[in-house]
């Protein structure tokens, strides 16, 4: 028992140790952004554009957590497409930058999403579907301020679970939904405008 209590308590002195070593843990931003989304196969190339919200939870001086929210619209020839997006991501920095400059990352993470094609000839004729999603990439913070930074990033989103589509036969759109198919993805550039409000915990 004794044993016990003192490998906590070295434990308790070691992890207090090092989060004083982490000046920046602790960190809360805010932020809005725009979303560019560039599809796989069901927008004849033509992107989404979007907008959204996001905020940030530092938990240590090279590791983030950033937890989002985006809607976009995009349209072809036939449809109008609408996708929300609410999810969190992992960001880790390879270099431990301050806060000012360049401080360019990585991410992976998780989301939920939530698609609905609207045909364009009938409003009335629509479909959609509930998926989930994992998502990797790169990006960067550029911090004017050590409190507000401009963030640019590129990451692919892969839905996983019922994937739909459309085809068009004789200028009369039909909708395919099916379940356990090949993964639908597409590409995500995300433009954001974030200022850190303080910390949550931590010395400042």
């Amino acid at each position: 028992m004794r044993s016990t209590i003192s490998i906590l308590l070295c434990f308790l002195c070691f992890y207090g140790k090092t989060q004083e070593k982490e000046k920046y843990a602790g960190e809360f931003t805010l932020g809005i952004r725009s979303t560019s989304s560039f599809f796989d196969n069901t927008n004849n190339g033509r992107p989404g554009l979007g907008t959204g919200g996001n905020f940030r939870i530092r938990l240590a001086d090279r590791v983030n957590t950033d937890w989002f929210a985006d809607y976009i619209l995009s349209t072809t020839d036939y449809l109008k497409r609408a996708d929300a997006h609410i999810g969190w991501s992992v960001l880790f920095y390879p270099f431990n930058f301050q806060n000012k400059g360049f401080k360019p990352y990585v991410l992976a993470g998780h989301c939920f999403d939530y698609s609905q094609y609207i045909d364009l000839q009938d409003y009335t004729h629509k479909a959609d579907r509930w998926s989930s999603a994992i998502q990797g990439g790169i990006g960067t913070h550029y911090y004017f301020t050590p409190r507000f930074d401009i963030t640019l990033q590129a990451q692919y989103m892969m839905h996983l679970g019922t994937h739909l589509e459309y085809e068009v036969v004789n200028s009369h759109v039909n909708f395919i939904k099916e379940k356990g198919t090949l993964p639908e993805g597409h590409l995500l550039i995300t433009v954001g405008f974030n200022y850190t409000l303080g910390k949550l915990w931590g010395r400042n």
